[in-house]
C-alpha cells in the first residue's frame, strides 16, 4: 500500500501578526486521498528555529532557567531561536549560542529537524548537539523573557528531563536526543 499526500487546491491568508514574519495563519482548501474536500483547514505559519543543547569542555550543561507567556512558572531551556531569512540552520545555532550565552563550540551533531505540528505546521525546529564549549564574549541576546545562563551536571539534566522541569516538548526532545548521542 502506497500513503499519498494530502493535496492543497487554494490558500488564503486569514490573520497576520504585525509584518506576519513571525506568525501568519491561513485557510487551505486541501483534498485527502480518499477525494474528500476540506475547505477550511487552518495551518499555522511560523519561522523556522534552532535549539542547541551545549556542553562545556568541564562537561557541564548551559541551559537557562526562564519564564515563557504560555508557561506556567519557570522552565529549563537550552539556548535557540528563529532562523533569519535564508539563514543555514547551523549557522543559526552557532549564532543564538554565541549571542545568548558567550560560548562557542568545537563539535558540532545536527539532532533532526522536525515539524512542530504534524497538521497545523508551526515551523520546523533543527536541534542541535554542541561539545567542546567554551567561554567567548559576553551575552549579547536581545530576548524579552527573564532568563539565568545555568551550568548543570550530566545526572542533574537527567533528573530535570524526568522531573518535567523542561516544560516545552522541543526543549524536551532536544535534550533527550543529546544525551542519546553523548
Amino acid at each position: 500500500m502506497t500513503l499519498q499526500s494530502w493535496k492543497t487546491l487554494a490558500r488564503r491568508e486569514i490573520l497576520r501578526s504585525g509584518d506576519g514574519r513571525f506568525l501568519k495563519i491561513e485557510a487551505h482548501r486541501i483534498e485527502l486521498p480518499t477525494g474528500q474536500i476540506i475547505d477550511e483547514w487552518p495551518l499555522v505559519i511560523t519561522p523556522d528555529y534552532v535549539n542547541v543543547v551545549a556542553v562545556t569542555t568541564a562537561g557541564e550543561f548551559l541551559l537557562f532557567r526562564q519564564t515563557k507567556y504560555a508557561i506556567n512558572g519557570t522552565s529549563l531551556a537550552p539556548p535557540g531561536g528563529y532562523l533569519e531569512a535564508g539563514e543555514d540552520p547551523l549557522l543559526a545555532a552557532q549564532r543564538e549560542l554565541l549571542e545568548e550565552t558567550g560560548y562557542v563550540a568545537d563539535t558540532w551533531t545536527a539532532l533532526g529537524a522536525f515539524v512542530v505540528d504534524g497538521n497545523r505546521g508551526c515551523g520546523r525546529a533543527h536541534l542541535f548537539l554542541a561539545r567542546g564549549a567554551r567561554w567567548q564574549q559576553p551575552i549579547d541576546a536581545d530576548d524579552l523573557e527573564e532568563q539565568e545562563l545555568l551550568h548543570l551536571s550530566r545526572p542533574e539534566v537527567e533528573a530535570a528531563l524526568q522531573d518535567g522541569e523542561i516544560q516545552l516538548l522541543p526543549w524536551v526532545a532536544a535534550v533527550a536526543l543529546a544525551l542519546l548521542q553523548m
